[in-house]
């Protein structure tokens, strides 16, 4: 199956999280956010598409790393620089941007799925797990006047989440969000 997106054309995969409402969103985020030819990584890239509409609206330079090692394939075959790893722990460099759609909703042991695809999904029991393990590796990778976004649900408890980005010392604002049926999602920016 293919998608396309803000002049970007990708290809999907099975076993990869097919984009959606907070891949869109974190997207347009970025590009309002990107200047010139800041260099940027997104974690969890999935397919690509958001690093492949930053590859063709802008003159940025991205990076992308999944887990799964079928997304890093996929983002590949998109034309994204793609690397398989573990949130940030095989980065070397820091990056002016780093861009994050985690697995942010509450998932219990009967909520989980079978393969890859539940690394894209299982947010843990709280939404919060993974988020917060990349908040605690962030700084790490990011420049002094370096940036974050990463979107949130309301299911994932947004308020907890932005005052541990405040005890790890970032400036936390929203910067865009959308309500849907169930949800609210937003974008986060923390620098």
């Amino acid at each position: 199956m293919n998608i396309s997106y803000k002049d970007t054309a990708i290809k999907l995969s099975p076993d990869v999280y097919e984009p959606s409402d907070d891949s869109f969103l974190l997207a347009e985020a970025a590009l309002s956010e990107i200047k010139n030819s800041e260099r940027i990584l997104e974690v969890g890239c999935g397919s690509g598409i958001i690093a492949a509409v930053i590859n063709s609206n802008t003159k940025a330079k991205v990076i992308g790393i999944d887990i799964n090692p079928h997304a890093a394939r996929c983002a590949r075959n998109n034309g994204v620089e793609a690397i398989r790893g573990d949130l940030l722990n095989c980065i070397k460099g820091k990056f002016d941007i780093i861009l994050f759609n985690p697995p942010y909703l509450p998932t219990n042991e009967e909520e989980k799925t079978e393969g890859w695809i539940n690394a894209a999904l299982d947010g843990g029991y709280d939404g919060r797990w993974i988020i917060f393990r990349f908040l605690e590796q962030a700084g790490t990778n990011l420049l002094d006047k370096g940036l974050i976004l990463i979107v949130l649900s309301s299911l994932t408890g947004i308020e907890e989440v932005k005052s541990k980005m405040e005890s790890l010392g970032y400036h936390v604002e929203d910067k865009k969000q959308e309500r849907y049926m169930f949800e609210q999602l937003r974008v986060i920016a923390c620098h």
